[in-house]
Protein backbone atom coordinates (compact mmCIF):
# COMPACT_ATOMS: atom_id res chain seq x y z
CA UNK A 1 0.00 0.00 0.00
CA UNK A 2 1.83 3.55 -1.24
CA UNK A 3 1.66 6.36 1.57
CA UNK A 4 -1.56 7.47 -0.30
CA UNK A 5 -3.50 5.16 -0.62
CA UNK A 6 -2.73 4.41 3.69
CA UNK A 7 -3.55 7.84 4.39
CA UNK A 8 -7.10 7.42 2.76
CA UNK A 9 -7.91 3.94 4.27
CA UNK A 10 -6.67 5.69 7.71
CA UNK A 11 -9.12 9.21 7.73
CA UNK A 12 -11.67 6.76 6.06
CA UNK A 13 -11.38 4.39 9.14
CA UNK A 14 -11.33 7.48 11.89
CA UNK A 15 -14.76 8.56 9.66
CA UNK A 16 -12.66 11.82 8.16
CA UNK A 17 -12.33 13.28 5.08
CA UNK A 18 -8.82 14.76 3.65
CA UNK A 19 -7.17 18.13 3.55
CA UNK A 20 -4.87 18.88 0.93
CA UNK A 21 -2.39 21.79 0.95
CA UNK A 22 -0.87 23.26 -2.07
CA UNK A 23 2.45 25.45 -2.12
CA UNK A 24 4.80 26.49 -4.62
CA UNK A 25 8.42 25.05 -3.79
CA UNK A 26 10.72 27.40 -3.32
CA UNK A 27 8.72 30.33 -2.05
CA UNK A 28 9.85 33.32 -1.40
CA UNK A 29 12.80 31.25 -0.76
CA UNK A 30 13.90 27.78 -0.07
CA UNK A 31 14.79 28.29 3.57
CA UNK A 32 11.36 29.75 3.92
CA UNK A 33 9.44 27.40 2.13
CA UNK A 34 10.80 24.11 3.25
CA UNK A 35 9.96 25.82 6.65
CA UNK A 36 6.58 25.87 5.81
CA UNK A 37 6.52 22.38 4.61
CA UNK A 38 8.13 20.89 7.61
CA UNK A 39 5.33 22.03 9.57
CA UNK A 40 2.03 21.70 7.36
CA UNK A 41 1.54 17.90 8.71
CA UNK A 42 1.39 19.36 12.29
CA UNK A 43 -1.12 21.88 11.01
CA UNK A 44 -3.48 18.97 9.98
CA UNK A 45 -2.27 18.72 6.58
CA UNK A 46 -3.10 15.10 4.95
CA UNK A 47 -1.04 15.06 1.70
CA UNK A 48 0.76 17.99 0.24
CA UNK A 49 1.00 19.48 -2.92
CA UNK A 50 4.05 20.82 -3.74
CA UNK A 51 4.59 22.86 -6.93
CA UNK A 52 7.32 22.56 -9.11
CA UNK A 53 8.02 26.62 -10.29
CA UNK A 54 7.39 27.09 -14.27
CA UNK A 55 8.06 30.44 -16.60
CA UNK A 56 4.07 29.73 -18.09
CA UNK A 57 1.77 28.30 -16.14
CA UNK A 58 -1.48 28.56 -17.80
CA UNK A 59 -3.68 26.52 -15.76
CA UNK A 60 -2.58 29.02 -13.14
CA UNK A 61 -4.06 32.20 -12.13
CA UNK A 62 -1.68 35.60 -10.65
CA UNK A 63 -1.89 34.32 -7.17
CA UNK A 64 0.01 30.97 -8.19
CA UNK A 65 1.71 32.72 -11.23
CA UNK A 66 3.50 35.46 -9.34
CA UNK A 67 4.66 32.46 -6.47
CA UNK A 68 6.51 30.38 -9.20
CA UNK A 69 8.13 34.02 -10.58
CA UNK A 70 9.13 34.70 -6.98
CA UNK A 71 10.67 30.86 -6.69
CA UNK A 72 12.43 31.13 -9.89
CA UNK A 73 13.74 34.69 -9.35
CA UNK A 74 14.95 32.90 -5.67
CA UNK A 75 16.80 30.36 -7.93
CA UNK A 76 14.05 27.35 -6.99
CA UNK A 77 14.82 24.58 -9.68
CA UNK A 78 13.39 21.14 -10.57
CA UNK A 79 16.27 19.81 -8.60
CA UNK A 80 16.18 21.93 -5.63
CA UNK A 81 12.51 21.07 -5.53
CA UNK A 82 13.37 17.60 -5.21
CA UNK A 83 15.70 18.14 -2.57
CA UNK A 84 13.24 20.18 -0.51
CA UNK A 85 11.34 16.19 -0.97
CA UNK A 86 14.50 14.80 0.68
CA UNK A 87 14.92 17.25 3.29
CA UNK A 88 11.43 16.99 4.30
CA UNK A 89 11.90 12.67 4.11
CA UNK A 90 14.70 13.13 6.27
CA UNK A 91 12.21 14.18 9.28
CA UNK A 92 9.01 12.62 8.28
CA UNK A 93 8.39 9.31 6.25
CA UNK A 94 4.60 9.13 6.33
CA UNK A 95 3.02 12.65 4.77
CA UNK A 96 2.22 12.08 1.00
CA UNK A 97 3.68 14.35 -1.05
CA UNK A 98 2.35 14.92 -4.75
CA UNK A 99 4.71 16.82 -7.21
CA UNK A 100 2.10 19.23 -9.31
CA UNK A 101 3.61 21.20 -12.65
CA UNK A 102 3.67 20.92 -15.79
CA UNK A 103 5.42 18.64 -18.28
CA UNK A 104 8.46 20.85 -19.40
CA UNK A 105 10.91 20.57 -16.85
CA UNK A 106 10.04 17.04 -16.28
CA UNK A 107 11.06 16.76 -19.79
CA UNK A 108 14.10 18.76 -19.87
CA UNK A 109 15.73 16.65 -16.94
CA UNK A 110 14.56 13.54 -18.64
CA UNK A 111 11.74 11.32 -17.73
CA UNK A 112 13.43 8.10 -16.78
CA UNK A 113 15.70 10.59 -14.57
CA UNK A 114 13.52 12.41 -13.07
CA UNK A 115 10.89 9.68 -12.09
CA UNK A 116 13.88 7.39 -10.72
CA UNK A 117 15.07 10.52 -8.33
CA UNK A 118 11.56 10.90 -6.96
CA UNK A 119 10.79 7.57 -6.46
CA UNK A 120 14.19 7.31 -4.25
CA UNK A 121 13.63 11.09 -2.44
CA UNK A 122 10.54 9.99 -1.65
CA UNK A 123 7.56 11.76 -4.17
CA UNK A 124 4.39 9.21 -4.02
CA UNK A 125 2.27 11.08 -6.61
CA UNK A 126 2.24 13.55 -9.59
CA UNK A 127 0.05 16.17 -10.96
CA UNK A 128 1.08 17.46 -14.54
CA UNK A 129 -1.69 20.13 -16.10
CA UNK A 130 -0.58 20.08 -19.49
CA UNK A 131 -0.53 16.11 -20.46
CA UNK A 132 -3.74 14.37 -21.43
CA UNK A 133 -4.49 10.80 -20.99
CA UNK A 134 -3.86 11.06 -25.12
CA UNK A 135 -0.16 11.20 -23.65
CA UNK A 136 0.00 8.93 -21.33
CA UNK A 137 3.04 6.68 -22.67
CA UNK A 138 4.72 10.33 -22.28
CA UNK A 139 4.51 10.23 -18.19
CA UNK A 140 1.67 8.48 -17.04
CA UNK A 141 2.73 5.01 -17.67
CA UNK A 142 6.50 5.33 -16.77
CA UNK A 143 5.27 6.90 -13.43
CA UNK A 144 3.06 4.11 -12.93
CA UNK A 145 5.49 1.54 -13.48
CA UNK A 146 8.30 3.35 -11.24
CA UNK A 147 5.34 3.36 -8.73
CA UNK A 148 4.44 6.82 -8.54
CA UNK A 149 0.44 7.87 -8.83
CA UNK A 150 -0.77 9.86 -11.71
CA UNK A 151 -3.53 11.84 -10.39
CA UNK A 152 -5.78 13.35 -13.33
CA UNK A 153 -7.82 16.49 -13.25
CA UNK A 154 -11.42 16.40 -13.38
CA UNK A 155 -13.57 19.59 -14.54
CA UNK A 156 -17.02 20.64 -14.91
CA UNK A 157 -16.80 20.13 -18.33
CA UNK A 158 -15.89 16.59 -18.03
CA UNK A 159 -18.58 14.58 -19.80
CA UNK A 160 -19.50 11.42 -19.39
CA UNK A 161 -18.01 10.36 -22.40
CA UNK A 162 -14.76 11.94 -21.74
CA UNK A 163 -14.70 10.69 -17.90
CA UNK A 164 -13.68 6.89 -18.71
CA UNK A 165 -10.97 8.38 -20.75
CA UNK A 166 -9.53 10.63 -17.43
CA UNK A 167 -10.01 7.77 -15.16
CA UNK A 168 -8.05 5.09 -17.42
CA UNK A 169 -4.50 5.26 -16.05
CA UNK A 170 -5.43 7.89 -12.91
CA UNK A 171 -4.78 6.20 -9.56
CA UNK A 172 -3.90 7.57 -6.13
CA UNK A 173 -7.25 9.86 -6.14
CA UNK A 174 -8.98 12.24 -8.88
CA UNK A 175 -8.33 16.12 -8.40
CA UNK A 176 -12.16 17.52 -9.44
CA UNK A 177 -11.60 21.22 -10.20
CA UNK A 178 -15.07 23.03 -8.97
CA UNK A 179 -14.86 25.92 -11.40
CA UNK A 180 -13.86 26.50 -15.04
CA UNK A 181 -11.50 28.55 -15.19
CA UNK A 182 -7.64 28.90 -13.32
CA UNK A 183 -6.77 28.88 -10.29
CA UNK A 184 -7.78 31.50 -7.60
CA UNK A 185 -10.20 32.70 -9.93
CA UNK A 186 -13.99 32.26 -8.49
CA UNK A 187 -15.35 30.64 -5.18
CA UNK A 188 -16.32 26.88 -4.90
CA UNK A 189 -19.81 25.88 -4.47
CA UNK A 190 -20.70 23.15 -2.78
CA UNK A 191 -24.34 22.14 -3.60
CA UNK A 192 -22.90 22.81 -7.32
CA UNK A 193 -19.91 20.20 -6.81
CA UNK A 194 -21.95 17.28 -5.06
CA UNK A 195 -23.60 15.87 -8.10
CA UNK A 196 -20.54 16.26 -10.22
CA UNK A 197 -18.51 14.31 -7.34
CA UNK A 198 -21.61 11.80 -7.36
CA UNK A 199 -21.67 11.29 -11.02
CA UNK A 200 -18.01 10.61 -10.98
CA UNK A 201 -17.82 8.08 -7.97
CA UNK A 202 -20.31 6.38 -9.85
CA UNK A 203 -17.54 5.55 -12.51
CA UNK A 204 -14.50 4.70 -9.93
CA UNK A 205 -13.62 4.05 -6.54
CA UNK A 206 -10.66 5.90 -5.89
CA UNK A 207 -11.19 8.89 -3.88
CA UNK A 208 -12.22 12.57 -5.12
CA UNK A 209 -11.06 15.55 -3.87
CA UNK A 210 -12.05 18.69 -4.98
CA UNK A 211 -9.72 21.89 -5.16
CA UNK A 212 -9.84 25.53 -6.73
CA UNK A 213 -11.76 28.08 -5.38
CA UNK A 214 -11.65 26.81 -1.59
CA UNK A 215 -10.90 29.84 0.32
CA UNK A 216 -12.10 29.50 4.01
CA UNK A 217 -12.36 26.56 6.68
CA UNK A 218 -16.15 26.86 6.35
CA UNK A 219 -15.94 26.43 2.72
CA UNK A 220 -13.29 23.77 3.27
CA UNK A 221 -15.99 22.05 5.36
CA UNK A 222 -18.68 22.23 3.21
CA UNK A 223 -16.48 20.51 -0.02
CA UNK A 224 -15.38 18.09 2.16
CA UNK A 225 -18.85 16.59 3.26
CA UNK A 226 -19.48 16.05 -0.06
CA UNK A 227 -16.50 14.47 -1.74
CA UNK A 228 -13.35 12.66 -0.18
CA UNK A 229 -11.24 15.76 0.86
CA UNK A 230 -10.66 19.73 -0.05
CA UNK A 231 -7.33 21.00 -1.37
CA UNK A 232 -6.72 24.66 -0.52
CA UNK A 233 -3.55 26.42 -3.00
CA UNK A 234 -3.89 29.92 -3.98
CA UNK A 235 -5.37 31.59 -0.34
CA UNK A 236 -2.42 29.36 1.29
CA UNK A 237 -0.06 31.13 -1.42
CA UNK A 238 -1.29 34.36 -0.67
CA UNK A 239 -0.60 34.82 2.50
CA UNK A 240 3.11 33.51 1.73
CA UNK A 241 2.74 36.38 -0.99
CA UNK A 242 2.27 38.86 1.31
CA UNK A 243 4.73 38.03 3.37
CA UNK A 244 3.12 36.37 6.45
CA UNK A 245 5.59 34.76 8.73
CA UNK A 246 6.05 30.86 8.46
CA UNK A 247 3.99 30.56 11.64
CA UNK A 248 1.12 32.99 10.36
CA UNK A 249 0.84 30.65 7.60
CA UNK A 250 0.52 27.56 9.18
CA UNK A 251 -1.98 29.07 11.90
CA UNK A 252 -4.29 29.55 8.84
CA UNK A 253 -3.33 26.09 7.75
CA UNK A 254 -4.39 25.02 10.53
CA UNK A 255 -7.93 26.41 10.70
CA UNK A 256 -8.26 24.88 6.74
CA UNK A 257 -7.69 21.69 8.17
CA UNK A 258 -9.92 21.90 10.93
CA UNK A 259 -12.32 23.00 8.89
CA UNK A 260 -11.92 19.81 6.33
CA UNK A 261 -11.95 17.82 9.48
CA UNK A 262 -14.76 18.82 10.52
CA UNK A 263 -17.25 17.56 7.66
Amino acid sequence: MTRIEKRFAELRENGRKAFVAYMMAGDPDYETSLEIMKGLPDAGVDIIELGIPFTDPMADGPTIQLAGQRALAAGQTLQRTLDMVAAFRAEDETTPIVLMGYYNPIYNRGVERFLDDAKRLGVDGLIVVDLPPEEDDELCIPAMEAGIHFIRLATPTTDDRRLPKVLQNTSGFLYYVSITGITGAASADAAAVAPEVARIKRHTEIPVVVGFGIKTPEAAREIARVADGAVVGSAIVERIGRGDSPEAVLSFVRGLAEGAHSA
